[in-house]
Parts: C-alpha cells; structure tokens; sequence
C-alpha cells in the first residue's frame, strides 16, 4: 500500500507501438501525493508510462486522471545548444520583460508578459543556486554548459513552475557526484508530486514509496528501495518455497492415485474369479460387482479431485515465482597477456600504465575532460592534457550517448555492421545471449528503450569479428536497470582484457575490484586515487 493519497491514478492504459508491440497492457495503479521510485526491467515501459502520463504520447486505450499540471524531465534531454539558459528554466519571456520596463519600456505587452512575476530574477537565481549553480547562468547559453550543469538547470526550472506534479526519468544519468548530492537535497526538499525513475539506489532511498513496473502490473509499496527489496526477497523466497512444497504435494497425491488404482485393479481381479467360479449366486455377485464399480468411481472421483487442486496448487504457486530471463554476457577472450601494454594516461609529473587484463576507473567532475581523454584514445590523438596513447588499435568503445547505432536500421543490420563474416541465424542466436530476441531483432533502433539500445550497442562492441584488446566504457549504468548492472559487473570483472571506465556511480565501481582509480581535477590534474 502507498503512504499517501493518489495524484496520478492510471485505469486499464494500454499502449501499443505502430509496428504492433504493447509497451503496456491494462496497467491500473497509482502513484501517491509524496515521492515515487517507480523500478523495473529495462523494456518493461517505464519511460513510456511517464511519457504517457506528461502528455507526450497518446493512450491507446484506457485512461489517466492527474489531480494537477505535470512536469517532466526526459531521459535524454534534447537541448539548443544556442537558446539561453533563461529559457531551459522557463523564464525568459517574463525576465526579459521585467527587465525592459526597468529599463523604461512601458509597453503593455511587457506587463501581459510578467504577470505576477515580478519576483522572478530573484526567484530564478534561488533555483539555480538551490542546483549549486551561480546565477549568472542566467544570461549564457545552454552550450557553454556540461550535461550535468543543464540537468540541473532543467530541474531547477521544473522546481521554479511550482507544477503540481513532476516526472524525472534517469535524472542522475549525466550528474557527477557533487551534482547528484545537490539533486538529493533538492529531493527532499521537493514539494508536490515526484516520480521517479532511476537506477540510482542512494537516489531510490530518498522516495516515501516504490512502485515497480512488472510484467503490465504496477504495484506500488510504502517505503524506500532498500524496505522494498528486502521485501521483495523475502517474498519471492516464500513463493519458492510454496513451489516446492506444492511439487511434493502433487507428487504425494500422484502416487496415492497409482496406489488407489492398484487396490481397485485388485478387488477387481478376485470379484472377477469369483463370479467365474460361481461361488456366490449370481443376483449377488451381481449386486456386489456393482457396488464395487461405485465404490471405484467415488475413490477415484476423490483422488482425481486431490491431485487436480495439488497441481492448481503447483501452477499458483508457480505464477508468485519469477521467471526473468538474465542477460548472458559471455565477454569473448582477447588473449592478452598479464605483461601486454595496451594504454598510457599520464601528465607531465607521472604516468600510469594500463596492461593486460586490468580494471581501471577514471573519475572527475563534469567538465574536467573525461569524455574527450577516452575519445582522444579511441582516435589515436596523442596531444592533449592529460596526455593518453593506446599500444593497441582493438579497442572497443561504449560511449556515454550511444551514439554509434544508426536508429533508422534494424537492430540486427546494426550488429551485422560490425560482424559482416557471421552468417545471420549464429547473430540472432547471440542476440538473444543479450535478450534481444523475437521481433526486437527486426526493430529499428529508434523505438528501443534507453536499456534495450545499451544491450544493442554492448553486443555490437563484444559480437564484431575481432575481441577488442581494451574496452573503453564511458557511464556504463547510465539507462540500466539494476539486475542489468549486476550481470555487467559480473561480466566485467570475468574479462580476460582491459577495461577503462569512467562513472560517477560509487557503488558501480566499487563492486569491480579495481586495479587502478585515477582522478581528474579541474586544472587537467592527475592523481590516484586510493579505495
């Protein structure tokens, strides 16, 4: 049950994609007035509910009722880089008509303009700085931001609306660790409605509910991730448990039938030699044969009954227990040796060397150049502070965007790109390791999820013909649900090559038994850092 009353209440919504796939069938629920983690496989429709829910995208069939205005915070922020950052928060229009009376220009148009915002400079300047940020961003543009400093911007503009009820879909995916701090104070300071999808657990803690989106079902409970999972857990344990003992049961009722079966066959025999031996008149035998026949069919009347209610059992039972397929993520052997120098990262005071199967994070605030030192890598650019040069041209590289599908083609034309000597049916076969399978093979990649184009671009790094010696992943568990990350760090830490990694997602790392942790600063410093 979900502490507090409803504010968005969902009733049989059902939504189908053109090419005919149901992202959603007959989901009915609702979130609370509070704050929602709303958790899920990835593909399971959680993007698309929120995209319903703002507006963005038109039922099917079945409705949804909001109490309130709805703001909501995509996965992927689409920005100008050229509009300024008065307009991300909304404000523009306004601000620059108090402005332009202040400066003298009593046009009524200005004044439509302002409303009852007068206040807004000051108020504006307040959310920025609530985000951590100064409020001379005010007047600059969008492109001179990081991806981290416009998520804020475009939270702080949702916060400065006031709207009733907000969505924020994966709002820690470009944040780095200072940025997600001061997105968790504004968490708990948040009025009104908040939902929430992410994968971020310390971000998850902070909600009064979680709501999880499983298998076109919605169930939401009152408490945090860590109350739900536990509860999950313990639930799924029971449900097991359930199973097995259903299973004996059944088995028991199974072998009291066979049982009943032979003592009838039995009975049957000696009425049937003694009616042929005549040693009882025949009104009798007759009048006992059919006495037995009844009797047969009430016993097994009874225990076809008790073995039908142990296997409706069995089948209940089953139902409470999940079934989810897990990704196989079977990293192919690039045979590198321990001694093998596959990279380079240094300045000019040190250097560090990345060889053979190592695990090595790169960690730094937004803006430092993190992502330009894994680009320069992969290009093979050697100039650049920090200076970094690969010793090996196979290098596998997953960036932050996921920029490297073309989302007009199939997902399968995008593997075979990478791997034209496979024949078709050995791809699809692999694809389904990654649980890419079914009709999903032939989707474009523009109508994936945020998860399934993850899977897609990993299989086209790890299925091409040759195993990159070096992978090069850059804020892997951006998108992914949190089964998803296990299996990643599971497959990680097996990868008999290199890996260089860049997150801000402490708890992603620390689960991979690094080798080495190294440290940008702002000055394009380098340090290591001990865990």
């Amino acid at each position: 049950m979900q502490t507090t009353r409803a504010s968005v209440t969902l009733d049989h919504l059902t939504f189908t994609w053109p090419d005919g796939q149901a992202a959603l069938d007959g989901v009915t629920g609702s979130f609370g007035s509070g704050r929602t983690g709303l958790v899920g496989r990835n593909g399971s429709g959680k993007s698309t509910l929120l995209r319903l829910i703002a507006g963005e995208l038109r039922t099917t069939s079945g409705t949804i009722h909001t109490t309130g205005d709805v703001a909501y915070l995509p996965q992927r922020l689409t920005l100008d880089v050229d509009r300024r950052v008065a307009e991300l928060l909304g404000v523009a229009e306004a601000l620059d008509a108090v402005r332009a009376i202040a400066a003298g220009d009593v046009d009524s148009v200005h004044f439509d303009a302002v409303g009852d915002d007068w206040d807004i400079e000051a108020r504006a300047e307040v959310s920025l700085a609530e985000a951590g940020l100064d409020p001379s961003f005010l007047d600059r543009n969008v492109g001179e931001l990081s991806g981290g400093e416009a998520v804020l911007v475009a939270i702080a503009g949702i916060r400065l609306r006031r709207a009733p009820i907000t969505l924020l879909d994966e709002p820690t995916n470009n944040l780095d660790r200072d940025a997600r701090g001061r997105l968790a104070d504004m968490v708990r300071s948040w009025k009104g409605t908040l939902v929430v999808v992410s994968h971020d657990v310390s971000l998850l803690e902070l909600m009064d509910d979680t709501a999880e989106l499983y298998a076109h079902t919605l169930s939401v409970f009152g408490g945090p991730y860590s109350e739900w999972r536990a509860w999950l857990d313990g639930e799924q344990d029971a449900a097991r448990q359930a199973e097995r003992d259903a299973k004996q049961s059944l088995k028991k009722e199974k072998r009291q039938r066979i049982e009943a079966e032979t003592k009838l066959a039995g009975r049957a025999r000696v009425a049937n030699k003694a009616f042929v031996e005549k040693r009882v008149p025949k009104i009798i035998a007759n009048g006992r044969k059919m006495a037995a026949q009844v009797s047969a069919g009430r016993l097994r009347t009874e225990v076809a009954e008790k073995e039908s209610e142990a296997r409706a059992a069995l089948d209940e039972a089953g139902r409470r227990v999940r079934g989810d397929a897990s990704m196989k993520i079977d990293l192919p052997d690039p045979d590198v040796s321990s001694t093998r120098r596959i990279a380079t990262i240094g300045v000019e005071e040190r250097s560090w060397v990345i060889q053979g199967p190592e695990r090595v994070a790169l960690i730094g605030r937004n803006g430092v150049g993190k992502t330009s030192l894994l680009e320069r890598l992969v290009d093979g650019e050697a100039d650049g502070t920090p200076s970094v040069s690969g010793h090996t041209d196979r290098i596998g590289y997953l960036p932050q965007r996921i920029d490297g599908l073309d989302e007009s083609r199939s997902v399968l034309e995008n593997i075979a790109e990478g791997a034209p000597a496979s024949p078709e049916k050995e791809l699809r076969n692999r694809l389904a390791r990654f649980l890419i399978r079914g009709d999903t093979t032939d989707r474009a990649v523009s109508t994936l999820s945020g998860g399934e184009r993850f899977r897609v671009a990993l299989a086209k790094l790890l299925l091409a013909d040759q195993a990159p010696h070096l992978v090069v992943l850059d804020e892997p568990t951006n998108n992914l649900d949190l089964d998803t990350v296990d299996q990643l760090v599971e497959a990680l830490r097996a990868y008999r090559g290199a890996v260089l990694v860049v997150s801000h997602d402490d708890a992603f790392l620390a689960r991979l038994e690094l080798d080495l942790t190294l440290e940008i600063d702002e000055e394009g410093r380098i340090k290591e850092v001990v865990r």
